[in-house]
C-alpha cells in the first residue's frame, strides 16, 4: 500500500471511529432559549462540555435514532437545526420552518413531524430533502407531537381548542378530536401502546387516553401543598420504560409530581427549580433531569430518594433536555 493509500485509510478508519463514538456520550444536551445555544453537560460531572451555536429560540431536542445528529427546533429563526453529536456544531438546517413549537421523528429516522404554532397547522418533512410533504389543518397553537412505534398514528395537542388530534399518517388526514384539559401541552406513550397521557397546563391534571377507543378514560389532577391551584401548571411528562412510574413537571408549582402509573396514586412531590418544565431520565433510571425555565438551571433529582441531588446553571431559559444514551 502506498502513502496516499495509507493516509486515505487512515482518515477512513478515523472518521468511522468519530462516527461510532458519537452515539453513547452520556452527555446532556440543553436547549437555552435566550441564549440560541445548546448547552452540552457531562452528566456524571455535570461540568459543561460545550456551548452549541444554534438558530433563535432553540426549544424541543430529539436525537435520530442512532443518537449521530441531534435536531433543535428554533422557533424564531423557523429552522430545524441538525447537530453532528460528534462535531458538535450545526452541520445542516431545514430552513423556511414557520415558527416550529414540538417535533417528533418517524420509526426510521427519515422524517419530522412539527407542530407550526402560529400557523396552526402540523407539518411533516422529509429530512434527506428537506422537503415539505404534507401539511395537515389542526386547532390553533398545536404543541405535542407524538409518533406512534409503528410509524401509522401522530397524536397533536391544540393548546386553544383544549383537544387531542389524531393523524392517520398513511393517509394524512385528521381522524380524531379528542376532548382534554384546559390547554394541553405534551405527551407520554405506555410502552404497550395503550394509553397516552397528556398535560393539561392551565387544569393542573393529566388525561390519561385509552388508544383504542380515542377516549379520556382517566384525569389526575395535582395539588402540591402550598400552592394555589392557578399556579400548578403541568407540562413536561414521561413514563418510565416499564410502564410502572411517571413524572410530571408542575411548571409555576415549582415541584415534579412522580405517579404510581398503574395505581394513578401520587406518590410524591419534588421541589426543583423556578418554572419546571423539561425532563428527561437517566438510563438506568436512577436520575431525573429538570430544566428550570425562570431559575435558568438544570435540577439533578435522586429518583429513589426523591429529591433534588443540586442544580447546575444551564442559561437563560432552559426549555428542552435530553441524554446520549449508550443504548442509543
Amino acid at each position: 500500500m502506498n502513502k496516499a493509500a495509507k493516509l486515505l485509510a487512515c482518515m477512513l478508519l478515523a472518521g468511522a471511529a468519530q462516527t461510532a463514538s458519537a452515539a453513547g456520550t452520556g452527555y446532556l444536551f440543553v436547549s437555552s432559549e435566550e441564549d440560541d445555544v445548546v448547552t452540552v453537560l457531562d452528566a456524571q460531572s455535570l461540568q459543561k462540555v460545550e456551548e452549541i451555536a444554534v438558530s433563535e429560540r432553540p426549544r424541543w431536542l430529539a436525537f435520530s435514532p442512532d443518537h449521530t445528529r441531534l435536531y433543535v427546533a428554533c422557533g424564531d429563526g423557523n429552522s430545524i437545526d441538525i447537530i453532528d453529536v460528534g462535531k458538535m456544531e450545526v452541520v445542516d438546517r431545514i430552513e423556511d420552518v414557520d415558527d416550529p413549537e414540538i417535533f417528533d421523528l418517524g420509526p426510521n429516522g427519515d422524517r419530522l413531524y412539527i407542530s407550526n404554532e402560529d400557523d396552526a397547522q402540523f407539518t411533516i418533512y422529509d429530512i434527506a430533502s428537506k422537503e415539505l410533504l404534507e401539511r395537515v389543518e389542526v386547532g390553533e397553537e398545536p404543541e405535542g407531537v407524538l409518533v406512534t412505534p409503528d410509524g401509522k398514528t401522530a397524536y397533536v395537542t391544540s393548546e386553544v381548542a383544549n383537544m387531542v388530534h389524531r393523524i392517520d399518517l398513511e393517509s394524512n388526514e385528521l381522524t380524531d378530536n379528542i376532548v382534554v384539559g384546559n390547554r394541553p401541552r405534551r405527551f407520554a406513550l405506555s410502552p404497550d401502546g395503550q394509553e397516552l397521557w397528556v398535560s393539561n397546563e392551565l387544569s393542573g391534571s393529566v388525561s390519561i387516553i385509552d388508544t383504542d377507543s380515542n377516549q379520556v378514560v382517566e384525569d389526575i389532577s395535582f395539588q402540591p401543598e402550598g400552592f394555589r391551584p392557578e399556579d400548578v401548571t403541568p407540562v413536561g411528562i414521561l413514563l418510565t420504560p416499564d410502564g410502572k412510574s411517571a413524572y410530571v413537571t408542575l411548571g409555576r408549582a415549582n415541584h415534579v409530581a412522580v405517579v404510581d402509573a398503574q395505581s394513578r396514586e401520587i406518590l410524591d412531590y419534588v421541589l426543583v427549580g423556578s418554572r419546571a418544565w423539561g425532563l428527561a431520565l437517566s438510563e438506568d433510571g436512577r436520575r431525573l433531569y429538570v430544566t428550570n425555565g425562570l431559575s435558568d438551571d438544570l435540577s439533578v433529582v435522586d429518583t429513589t430518594e426523591r429529591e433534588q441531588l443540586r442544580s447546575v446553571p444551564v442559561g437563560r431559559v432552559p426549555h428542552s433536555v435530553v441524554i446520549d444514551t449508550t443504548g442509543g
